[in-house]
């Protein structure tokens, strides 16, 4: 039967009401980004600060506290607070930029996001707020003294949650219908005195006035004592009805030149207004006639402890929408949120559906608008001065066809409050399971001509759209076609041609720009991986020459089988496919080689001392060195595996013909992949580059060999997942000599105490979820070839024997094992943080890391990437199911 929001989720699909037109689409961050910064060099943090953000009127979008904005960002509702101690009105979400924190970017607030449907019927997020004043300068300094070895240091670190000296903000919103919101703001007081906390719940109109004369001015006006009259003119007319408010402040969302630039101000009433009136007493900061652009419903709310206090407001398209059905609304659509997550979360225990809950609630709060002309933003905006040449001609100028505004799954709206190419293929994943037409929407999105390059290169992300990610769209791609065919029986073949027929531009576009000789060898650059080799594998070496990339091969061997796969998918019904099903085969059979022999000298990207691939870093003179750093790189050929089952292959005669002939005439080719020539369990086809032989020993399988160390706890296998560098390097670390300098590569299971590339991220030892989830997939698809009489030995030295099956599902325990409670009630993923461990107020509030401590599990680097860590959601999923009809 179809729950409510399944109703919902159609009646948005078939456009007969906009279900989404309103959601969390606000960043957490607009300051600081690439999009703000005008300035000739790219110092996007300094050219746009926190400190000027209160005071300047933002160009590309609008940040905010835990609010919610319609699909175009043209109306916007946040919360604003005052604890009375402050130095500013809390606005937005305070944290370190790149170069101020001793680990990069970080946040230093406490949110938690808790619940919401796709549609966002229901949305209920929480902030904790110190009841003392916000140290801001104290973590910066604190920060900035502090080096790479040591920890970053927290706003807990200050002690100022103390006594539970704070209050538990709860925003909560309920849609009525698709264009009637309901807001209900709890506030709890959790110290032990009656405190006062002045609450602003505030709707403003984002500027875009200012940037083109033609646009019309809208306004927010008072119409009664509690009623804020909201005029657009595209959104039309709403109502606005703040019960029980004190007053009703307005001002306009206008820069205070003033403050940040010495320079009069057009009207008295500005951006930061209301801040003035609450916070400097400024009376004559807020516009008498209850007019403006931004508006806020002031409640001085004195709570006593332990108490709780809730405001109700309303946004409404109805002049005569009033507050008896607040209650009724509310409980119906909390009674529907939990009735659609029965139908998505299997049968499991309270605690792995709470984290499931809440990595749903972060995908789903992690939208946000995206809003990015390249070209427009190279050349300067109207009534603003000309942007410096060096603005003109450097970042992104490439791009200028880039034309962005779009609601995107992000990464982390405050650290990464922008697209990533690969992670939003990670992010899809998760996503299908609720909402399959917006994880479809995402991977066709960063295929389209607004974002794909002329020539065929997908953007990676803000800050340098021209750097190289993993292609990882193709397999996205085919498991949200198999995950939805699995849930609703039937796939959408549309939109798997669709994407399909522009990922030919793309595997081009690589082909042409990232193989160098021609040889089926790939560079690709960082693809992802940081700081994960001896070299910022993005930058021109030390030693001249390039590097032929062990995992970049293995990608471009991964997208050719799942281009293979969903080419012989379409060809069932279209056998015009079986050409370019035929076309990525043999591609992968030639890669399959390059990956066995580079070059003329012998030297291979697998070493067969070793039993492992290794970069090799190809010189001016023309000599190969193997770079033997035991990490990720030589794991992520596991990940190119694909099974061809014998009923697909009958469906498809012109291939299968093509594939006997490869069988029979070039045995040259076929030793390299698997084993296309026996069949394995029910007559199934393997191919894959780390080719698995059952009935020979351990060292003529290369397979294997690399299971040894994968599965070994002193390398890579971990207590809380696979590491992305063995922890063999911790004793042994890999040094690298050039001209008198030393290249190292060290264990480091934490944050890195390298700056090469990238900022507070670390692939020198840490788990990450997206590289696990697909190891996972791979294991499982090996076994679906070889059955349940392969086995081996888990972990290595154990004596204790698991088939790939039930080494695929060990794995996913242990990540699951980062959040889960143990029999302390401890989560691994809070470390030491005694607070998080055993404060009841804070236990059960999950945070869902960039990634974790190879060690102990506790997460580290962005503490809201619940993009592809909420991959665990997927994975909560399929462990309470049969994962064998999972592939």
């Amino acid at each position: 039967m179809t729950t409510p929001e399944e109703q919902r989720l159609t009646e948005n699909r078939d456009r007969i009401s906009y279900w989404k037109r309103w959601g969390p689409y606000l960043s957490e961050r607009q300051w600081g980004t690439v999009r703000e910064d005008y300035s000739a060099y790219g110092e996007a943090w300094d050219y746009f600060s926190h400190d000027q953000a209160r005071s300047r009127a933002y160009r590309w979008g609008e940040d905010g506290l835990l609010g919610i904005s319609d699909n175009h960002q043209r109306l916007c509702f946040a919360l604003a607070l005052w604890n009375g101690e402050d130095p500013i009105l809390k606005e937005r979400l305070y944290g370190l930029t790149g170069s101020q924190g001793n680990h990069g970017e970080d946040v230093k607030e406490y949110y938690f996001y808790l619940d919401s449907t796709p549609t966002h019927s229901y949305m209920k997020g929480l902030y904790k707020y110190p009841q003392a004043a916000f140290p801001y300068q104290w973590l910066e300094e604190e920060n900035r003294q502090r080096g790479r070895d040591g920890m970053e240091f927290e706003l807990l670190d200050t002690g100022i949650f103390n006594e539970d000296r704070y209050f538990d903000v709860m925003v909560e919103y309920a849609k009525a219908s698709s264009e009637d919101i309901l807001m209900r703001i709890s506030v709890t007081n959790r110290g032990p005195e009656t405190k006062t906390l002045h609450l602003l719940p505030t709707l403003w109109f984002r500027n875009t006035w200012a940037w083109d004369e033609t646009t019309s001015e809208p306004f927010l006006k008072a119409k009664d004592p509690q009623t804020v009259q909201v005029s657009h003119p595209d959104l039309g007319e709403r109502w606005w009805t703040c019960s029980k408010a004190a007053d009703l402040l307005f001002t306009n969302n206008e820069t205070n030149f003033e403050r940040l630039f010495q320079t009069e101000n057009a009207s008295p009433y500005v951006k930061d207004g209301i801040h003035n009136y609450v916070v400097q007493g400024q009376k004559e900061a807020v516009n008498p006639e209850r007019v403006g652009t931004k508006a806020a419903a002031y409640y001085p709310l004195t709570i006593g402890a332990g108490e709780t206090q809730v405001v109700e407001l309303r946004l409404s398209d109805r002049d005569d929408s009033g507050g008896s059905d607040f209650e009724a609304v509310f409980c119906d659509r909390i009674s529907e949120a939990d009735e659609f997550y029965a139908t998505v979360t299997p049968s499991c225990t309270k605690d792995l559906c709470n984290i499931q809950r809440q990595a749903f609630a972060g995908l789903l709060w992690t939208k946000q608008y995206y809003h990015f002309i390249v070209e427009d933003w190279l050349q300067g905006d109207p009534n603003n001065p000309e942007p410096p040449e060096g603005h003109q001609k450097g970042r992104n100028s490439q791009w200028k066809h880039l034309h962005a505004d779009d609601i995107i799954s992000m990464p982390d709206k405050w650290e990464y409050p922008w697209f990533a190419a690969w992670d939003s293929a990670f992010h899809a994943i998760p996503l299908a399971l609720v909402d399959a037409e917006f994880a479809k929407k995402q991977l066709d999105l960063m295929t389209r001509e607004w974002y794909m390059h002329p020539n065929g290169q997908l953007p990676a992300y803000e800050w340098a759209f021209s750097d190289v990610n993993p292609p990882v769209h193709a397999w996205a791609t085919w498991r949200i076609y198999k995950i939805e065919q699995k849930r609703k029986g039937k796939g959408d073949r549309k939109f798997l041609e669709r994407v399909f027929q522009k990922l030919l531009l793309n595997f081009t576009w690589w082909v042409n720009r990232k193989d160098v000789e021609g040889n089926n060898v790939f560079e690709g650059g960082f693809l992802g991986l940081d700081n994960i080799g001896v070299f910022d594998r993005s930058s021109p070496l030390p030693t001249g020459g390039f590097i032929e990339q062990a995992d970049g091969t293995s990608w471009m061997g991964m997208y050719c089988l799942n281009m293979l796969a969903i080419a012989l998918e379409l060809a069932v019904e279209n056998s015009v496919y079986e050409d370019m099903a035929t076309k990525f085969f043999e591609h992968f059979l030639y890669i399959a080689e390059a990956m066995n022999h580079v070059g003329g000298d012998g030297t291979q990207l697998w070493d067969e001392e070793d039993g492992f691939f290794y970069d090799v870093l190809h010189l001016p003179n023309n000599d190969r060195l193997p770079l033997k750093v035991r990490s990720m790189v030589g794991l992520i050929p596991l990940f190119a595996v694909t099974v061809l089952e014998p009923e697909m292959l009958e469906k498809v005669p012109a291939f299968k013909k093509r594939l006997e002939w490869f069988i029979q005439h070039r045995p040259d080719l076929k030793t390299n992949v698997a084993c296309m020539e026996t069949q394995g369990m029910e007559a199934r086809r393997l191919l894959a580059l780390c080719y698995l032989t059952p009935n020979k020993v351990v060292s003529e399988d290369r397979f294997r060999r690399i299971l040894e160390k994968l599965l070994d706890e002193t390398e890579f296998f971990g207590d809380y997942g696979i590491r992305a560098l063995s922890r063999h390097h911790a004793e042994h670390p890999y040094i690298f000599e050039v001209d008198g300098e030393e290249h190292r590569v060290d264990y480091e299971p934490a944050e890195s105490s390298s700056g090469l590339f990238g900022g507070n991220s670390n692939w020198r030892g840490p788990v990450w979820f997206p590289v696990n989830y697909l190891l996972i997939e791979s294991l499982q698809k090996f076994h679906h070839y070889v059955g349940d009489d392969f086995k081996v030995e888990c972990p290595t030295g154990s004596g204790h024997m698991m088939t790939l099956w039930e080494v695929a599902a060990e794995i996913s325990r242990r990540l699951m094992r980062i959040f889960t409670q143990d029999k302390a009630g401890q989560r691994p993923v809070y470390g030491a943080i005694d607070t998080f461990q055993n404060n009841l107020d804070w236990k059960d509030y999950i945070q869902f890391h960039e990634y974790f401590h190879g060690d102990n599990g506790a997460g580290i680097g962005a503490s809201h990437q619940t993009g592809w860590t909420g991959l665990i959601a997927k994975l909560i999923q399929q462990n309470g199911e049969t994962m064998g009809e999972d592939l």
